[in-house]
């Protein structure tokens, strides 16, 4: 990396915090803070979605998947597609229509005091195994292209992530979300055609990748790893609990429901564009192996990108990635906040629960960090994300989603599930293969983890059916439901000043792509053609909030 590289790195660095800190003083209560005033525009929060999700593992997990694999990294991320169809279809809204600020608001109006209790502290243990495994990526990002120390790195990203999604809370998630979805789609659309020259061109890449390479399915990703795997983003993309802030934070059911669509039409299309890079490198230096093909994507970039536009994809790649931990970190002060401190004090004020929420923001990533710096220890990121998600996700998450459409569940049938399905998988992938010797392939583990839950889940329904049993806990929670408020005014302010610091974010960026032109050697038609497309998006964007800011104010005279 130049110079040049890391001036651009701290400027996008700079602009990301000046973004999320700008949101300080507009998270006043729990609400603006946790759900961003309730009624964010519905594309933001697809796109924001997306990102908490894609950006987890795409440049370092299923980066190293492609360069090992092939083509089959773009079928398990396709099939993300469907998960998120249904689950726009299906699930979105009835999260929404349950009206609450965390999932575990939902558990105690829905199950019992009792049952949050005991989902909320298996689910804050098992964050700060994800938040760590996440936040492990972003500095092995910082660590292959600048030499950085890898845990140096892990302290650096961490405090910064910390900071800005302590003081601007969800809003400041989602916006930052956003302005790295839009850098890093216009840094790989420039990526993806300066590789194929690298390569000599797709004929010559295809022609020279191995025989394997374009295989649907390949080594242990089978068909069946491909069902297991749709069921269970199906399940872990509709019930984890910090993706289901993305639904709850939107004006309405019909927003939820686009929320969940905008994610699977962005995993229909992405994943071709996202995973050739790695893939190529595989053809220009198939000598990696080992920990070090999560540098794949890295590595591609280093190659081709001209001057300056690297820095600008690491930066972008940082945040991306960061984008899940950051995510995790809010959902988790959340529930801290609103479901564990608020209930044992509640006679504390709006101004001190905030406090609250921020500094367990910072202890929640202090956590983290220290999970972080045990990831190398474990095997790597795909073994430790991979592990996790088999083992946790259909057990945790299955049993809210299935009470989401069920009034004959209880807590206790619910939390039934959870235990034995937990119990089940660390069987299978801790004591059987040291005790008895047998362990189960990556498809069997990941469809153990994802039928077990809905297996027990739906045999005690069918019971509570035969016995034609009704939950005393989902009467009380139907009765006391309330209604949908849509989209009020404080919530159009907040939305109106978040597209505006999109709207400055943009043009900034923008602006930063045609600088770089002065330097480009190679793709400066690309980088040109971006850096405008950028500045009309953040024109158009200022001139939006503008017109509504204008609208709300000749509304509020007409009134007085």
């Amino acid at each position: 990396m130049q110079q040049l590289d890391f001036l651009t790195i701290i400027i996008f660095t700079l602009i990301i915090l000046i973004a999320g800190l700008s949101f300080g003083r507009r998270g006043g209560d729990m609400k603006s803070f946790f759900a961003a005033g309730g009624a964010v525009p519905w594309p933001i929060n697809g796109l924001s979605l997306f990102m908490s999700f894609f950006s987890a593992g795409t440049f370092v997990v299923w980066g190293s998947i492609a360069y090992e694999w092939g083509w089959v990294a773009i079928t398990i991320q396709m099939a993300m597609c469907i998960s998120g169809f249904l689950i726009g279809a299906f699930i979105a809204p009835r999260w929404k229509r349950t009206s609450v600020l965390t999932v575990a608001e939902y558990l105690t109006k829905r199950f019992g005091k009792h049952t949050q209790q005991y989902y909320t502290y298996i689910f804050l243990f098992l964050s700060l195994g994800y938040t760590g495994a996440f936040l492990y990526p972003v500095a092995k990002i910082l660590n292959v292209v600048t030499g950085f120390d890898i845990y140096y790195a892990i302290l650096l990203l961490g405090g910064i992530i910390m900071v800005y999604t302590a003081v601007g809370g969800l809003w400041a998630v989602v916006v930052t979300d956003v302005l790295q979805f839009v850098i890093l789609t216009a840094a790989v659309l420039i990526v993806l055609p300066l590789s194929l020259d690298k390569v000599g061109g797709m004929d010559n890449f295809i022609r020279e990748a191995p025989d394997t390479f374009f295989r649907i399915f390949n080594g242990e990703y089978t068909l069946v790893f491909i069902i297991a795997f749709t069921v269970y983003n199906l399940v872990f993309i509709g019930g984890n609990w910090a993706y289901v802030q993305r639904y709850t934070s939107v004006a309405d059911t019909k927003a939820a429901g686009k929320v969940g669509c905008l994610f699977g039409s962005l995993y229909l299309i992405s994943p071709l564009i996202w995973m050739l890079p790695p893939m190529i490198y595989r053809v220009i230096n198939p000598s990696l192996s080992g920990l070090d093909t999560e540098g794949a994507y890295l590595r591609m970039c280093m190659e081709v990108l001209p001057l300056g536009m690297l820095g600008l994809m690491l930066g972008g790649m940082i945040f991306a990635t960061a984008s899940s931990v950051n995510t995790s970190l809010n959902l988790a002060a959340a529930v801290l906040t609103n479901d564990v401190y608020k209930p044992l004090f509640p006679q504390a004020s709006s101004k001190h629960l905030m406090k609250v929420a921020r500094l367990a923001t910072l202890l929640f990533g202090l956590g983290t960090i220290g999970v972080a710096f045990m990831v190398p220890l474990a095997g790597g990121i795909v073994e430790v994300v991979l592990s996790i998600s088999a083992v946790t996700g259909g057990a945790l998450y299955a049993p809210a989603i299935w009470g989401l459409f069920s009034k004959r569940q209880t807590g206790a049938s619910i939390l039934g599930a959870t235990t034995v399905s937990l119990i089940v998988n660390l069987f299978f992938k801790f004591i059987s293969p040291r005790v008895f010797g047998y362990s189960l392939d990556r498809s069997g583990e990941m469809l153990l983890g994802v039928l077990m839950p809905l297996l027990l889940l739906g045999g005690y329904e069918a019971y509570a059916y035969h016995k034609n049993r009704i939950s005393h806990h989902y009467l009380e929670f139907a009765v006391h439901r309330p209604e949908e408020k849509g989209n009020t005014e404080e919530s159009q302010i907040q939305n109106i000043y978040g597209i505006k610091v999109l709207g400055w974010a943009f043009l900034s960026i923008g602006a930063m792509f045609l600088v770089l032109c002065l330097w480009a050697e190679r793709g400066l038609v690309y980088t040109a053609v971006m850096g405008i497309l950028i500045l009309i998006l953040g024109t158009v964007s200022i001139g939006y909030a503008a017109r509504e800011e204008n609208s709300i104010k000749k509304r509020a005279k007409q009134i007085y």
